[in-house]
């Protein structure tokens, strides 16, 4: 290699010819423990007008990914070629340690290696540089990741157990990874209540499967409850990210918990209730789960009154693990103050930022009845004959205590005229104050909408809890390949836990108080189906929000 000028190499050649060899003397597997070109996150969709691309320039790509064992990542490397300093790509390899939550990064442009460890031992330095042949090896990097995140040896056995793997070849994504370590890590230091804040769209379920998975593998935990407040929620993990779990799982029904199953997925409502014969859950030991977990903790069990809390404080010598979008913090409720602080969160910002999560686009309807309020004269009635209370209605009223059919019209137009204007047939999610305000949004609609409602009924559908019809559209609408309905007016019943991944505006026409009930009607937006050819989503807004 001597005749080798080295200045005229690739990157990837350096790779080849210098930095991997190194890496391989000193110990690791190449198949195993060494990753190459590692894509960490794709990079951010960038929205211009109705058209939008990735910028891959902020594209996070790994050099190398080292790892004890496959899923627990140890270290990262950063190859230069050789015209660059050995430390050149360093910069870049710490962003990727923090990514990934590793203490050890290296840089290298062929000639040595450049190192930082945050984890130094006393008098030694944290950035260092040494020979091609003096890298470390695995035993050492992986006692430093335990000195990082504190683990012992007696926890080192439930840490490296295996993450499930199958023949699609399915990985998670570095976050999940950092979830999943974290929360196992917590886990088997004892703790015994983890809260998980990880936006919607990010893949929470998956998260949890693979958390589940490997406490269930090690013998760490034998019963499973994962609890859920939509049947739909229940039936979407079933069939498909804890499909692996096979004939030791099931979905408790008919109020009673069958005991020769292993992995139950549950409804609140289906094991308990305001009276005591609700209380299904009563009818097995409180010793019977060792494991608890409960989706969107932020809707109800974080309060101490909640029927759902007593469901927790039942199992209270189980592993609970609380899974939110949106930690509720108020004066009254909170997740942490039961659950602790998150063990890990990754935020609907950091998401877009990545590129795994959808950017959005807001359009302000400005209603003068909104912004300044409405008067009725005189002796005015109402279409039942009522006399109307002659007061200023402002945005709060509309549509509760007032609704003005000219009001509903116009913005049935507007969001008609922005889909003609675009494509009339993306899915559309319209929030209104309530069942009826949704069903009057759907008539609005329906006549805005003219010849495309006439010639395809389904068209548009209201989906609320009243409406048989409605929820049977409910699986067409959030099916990727189906076309209709392409418009669903709503109250409460979409917005959580519902993947509509195709879903490109959402219509919020209601007032909303609650920034956690704003960010997981957000959150029916959030995802990108890259085959449907969506990239971004739109959010058409009023003034009183």
């Amino acid at each position: 290699m001597s005749d080798i000028n080295k200045k005229e190499l690739s990157e990837s050649d350096i790779c080849d010819i210098y930095i991997t060899p190194a890496i391989k003397d000193a110990g690791w597997d190449q198949f195993k423990q060494i990753r190459r070109e590692v894509t960490l996150a794709p990079g951010p969709i960038v929205v211009r007008g109705n058209m939008s691309a990735r910028n891959k320039k902020k594209k996070k790509f790994a050099d190398y990914v080292l790892s004890w064992e496959p899923g627990v990542p140890v270290a990262v490397v950063e190859a230069k070629e050789n015209n660059h300093t050995v430390s050149q790509g360093m910069q870049q390899a710490l962003g990727y340690a923090g990514l990934l939550q590793v203490p050890s990064a290296f840089s290298s442009n062929g000639d040595a290696f450049a190192s930082h460890n945050k984890v130094p031992a006393e008098n030694e330095e944290i950035e260092t540089e040494f020979p091609l042949d003096a890298f470390p090896p695995p035993d050492l990097l992986w006692k430093r990741y335990k000195t990082f995140h504190n683990i012992s040896d007696g926890e080192e056995r439930l840490i490296v157990q295996p993450y499930h793997t199958d023949s699609s070849d399915k990985e998670p994504r570095y976050y999940q990874v950092d979830a999943i370590n974290r929360t196992i890590e917590a886990i088997a230091k004892g703790d015994k209540r983890v809260l998980l804040v990880m936006a919607t769209g990010t893949g929470k379920t998956y998260t949890i499967f693979q958390i589940i998975w490997r406490l269930w593998k090690a013998k760490a935990v034998k019963r499973v409850l994962f609890l859920v407040d939509r049947n739909i929620l229940a039936d979407q993990t079933l069939i498909n990210d804890f499909k692996p779990f096979g004939s030791v799982m099931t979905k408790i029904k008919n109020r009673f918990i069958d005991p020769s199953y292993e992995i139950h997925l549950g409804l609140y409502q289906a094991i308990t209730g305001p009276y005591e014969v609700d209380k299904i859950f009563k009818n097995v030991s409180p010793d019977f789960f060792d494991l608890i977990i409960i989706d969107e903790c932020h809707r109800g069990s974080a309060a101490d009154d909640a029927s759902w809390r007593e469901i927790l404080e039942y199992f209270t010598n189980a592993i609970q693990i609380g899974m939110t979008a949106t930690p509720k913090e108020t004066k009254y409720i909170s997740n942490i103050s039961y659950f602790g602080e998150p063990v890990y969160t990754y935020s609907l910002k950091q998401g877009i930022e990545d590129g795994f999560l959808a950017p959005y686009k807001v359009i302000r309807i400005d209603i003068d009845k909104d912004l300044y309020g409405w008067t009725p004269t005189p002796g005015m009635h109402d279409d039942l004959g009522n006399e109307i209370e002659e007061r200023i209605y402002n945005q709060a009223d509309m549509d509760r205590i007032l609704v003005l059919n000219q009001r509903t019209k116009l913005v049935a137009n507007r969001v008609m005229k922005l889909l003609n204007a675009t494509d009339p047939f993306s899915k559309t999610i319209i929030f209104c104050e309530d069942i009826n305000h949704a069903e009057r949004m759907r008539v609005a609609i329906v006549n805005a909408a003219g010849k495309l409602a006439i010639d395809n009924p389904r068209y548009v559908m209201r989906i609320t809890g009243d409406s048989v019809e409605g929820k049977a559209e409910l699986d067409n609408f959030i099916d990727c390949g189906s076309k209709f309905p392409v418009i669903a007016t709503t109250s409460e019943l979409l917005t959580t836990g519902v993947d509509a991944k195709t879903c490109k505006l959402i219509v919020l026409d209601k007032t909303i108080k609650s920034m956690t009930v704003f960010k997981q009607i957000i959150g029916r937006g959030t995802r990108i189906e890259e085959e449907y050819k969506k990239f971004f989503f739109t959010i058409i807004q009023g003034p009183g929000l």
